[in-house]
């Protein structure tokens, strides 16, 4: 029996005094006339649970906060775009100047009802995770198949679409689509692609014979690309079979590029059309769409922009130490770099404190980016007889 029954039989029952029956179950008296009122007004509703929440909570989200929540999430999807609790937390930092917390962006959407719940898949801490240091490290390529969609609606023909994307920025270098993927259409587009972005250090693609035939039994010799990696000393790896994770970085952007095309209203009905909606994507992808893999969630654009570009062969190996750090600007506007095992200050100014900022160091040379924009706030060359690297500007007024 419950506390509550206990004392209201005490007091109808019994007949005792509030007093009494306080002291006898050691409660206070307010409660025992709390709990007699209740009863007398509701009865036998007066012993069921009630909420212990509290009437107002200061801290709640705004409700126009909680609407811009869900209109981003509706807004993305409809778009084909990723809408997760990452990406709306950057577009609220970004576009609105809110900041909210994943884990209260992921209760909002649970409780509008706004997630689809999943069956538990591998934990992402089982995998091996690589990443190229530089861009043009490592391009990675693949292609997928999309269905064509005539003006009658039915189902049209299959088409190909080869990608190339930078390992270290995600950055989209080139994407165009094709009635085959051949040889001789590998070796075009990663010649294009060499046009626009330079020379990479190295390849990585699956065992497709269009890639290499080193599984053929080598009869027919190197391929077309291999024999253009080699005479541009490039290197050439390759994924073991059955391993598509090694490629997954470019297996998962061929994913949202998949479920960005799904995501348009209009759906091509020719390779030109196709071609145009892909050239559309490249640029939302590369230049607007926060990327959930890149520090402070950062578009690849900016990160392939901003950081020096890796180079083949020989021309690698120079006596210089290179290196790239992360780092957040302090309160006192200051990033600390160690050269030669002494900790230097690199002053930036009190404006950006709290920036995170990407350090690309060069021996003494020293070049410090935003993270987010990519925008260059100083470069300098380390004094090493000197603590702090003052930025040159007039000193302010004395702090009081």
């Amino acid at each position: 029996m419950s506390k509550a029954r206990l004392v209201l039989t005490a007091l109808f029952v019994d007949h005792q005094r509030p007093a009494e029956v306080a002291t006898r179950y050691g409660v206070s008296r307010a409660w025992v006339y709390k709990l007699k009122a209740r009863y007398e007004a509701e009865g036998e509703a007066a012993f069921e649970p009630r909420s212990r929440r509290p009437k107002t909570n200061p801290t709640a989200l705004p409700r126009a906060t909680v609407d811009l929540i869900i209109e981003l999430r509706e807004k993305l999807s409809a778009a084909g775009l990723d809408a997760g609790p990452d990406t709306i937390a950057w577009h609220l930092a970004q576009h609105h100047q809110v900041t909210v917390s994943l884990a209260t962006i992921s209760r909002y959407l649970t409780r509008a009802g706004l997630v689809v719940p999943e069956p538990k898949k591998r934990p992402k801490a089982s995998y091996i995770r690589f990443q190229a240091a530089m861009p043009n490290e490592t391009w990675q390529s693949d292609f997928t198949h999309y269905r064509l969609t005539p003006a009658t609606g039915q189902p049209g023909r299959d088409v190909e679409i080869i990608s190339w994307l930078d390992d270290c920025s995600r950055y989209a270098l080139h994407i165009s689509a094709h009635p085959r993927i051949t040889g001789p259409i590998v070796l075009a587009t990663f010649r294009n692609t060499l046009t626009a972005h330079g020379i990479p250090a190295s390849t990585l693609t699956d065992n497709g014979m269009v890639y290499t035939t080193r599984f053929a039994g080598g009869r027919g010799g190197r391929n077309s690309l291999e024999a253009e990696l080699r005479g541009l000393h490039i290197a050439q790896k390759n994924s073991r079979p059955n391993h598509p994770t090694t490629c997954g970085k470019v297996e998962r952007f061929q994913q949202t590029m998949k479920k960005w095309l799904r995501g348009q209203p209009a759906q091509p009905a020719t390779i030109a059309e196709l071609q145009r909606l892909l050239d559309q994507f490249s640029d939302e992808y590369n230049h607007r769409r926060p990327h959930r893999s890149l520090p402070q969630r950062a578009t690849p654009a900016t990160i392939y922009n901003s950081l020096p570009k890796a180079l083949p062969g020989p021309s690698r190996d120079t006596d210089t130490h290179d290196r790239i750090r992360h780092d957040r600007i302090d309160d006192s506007g200051c990033v600390t770099l160690r050269v030669n095992g002494t900790l230097h200050h690199i002053g930036i100014g009190r404006t950006q404190a709290r920036t995170h900022v990407i350090l690309l160091v060069q021996d003494l040379h020293v070049r410090i980016v935003n993270a987010v924009t990519g925008e260059l706030l100083r470069e300098l060359t380390i004094d090493p007889t000197k603590n702090y690297q003052a930025t040159g500007a007039p000193k302010g007024p004395t702090r009081k």
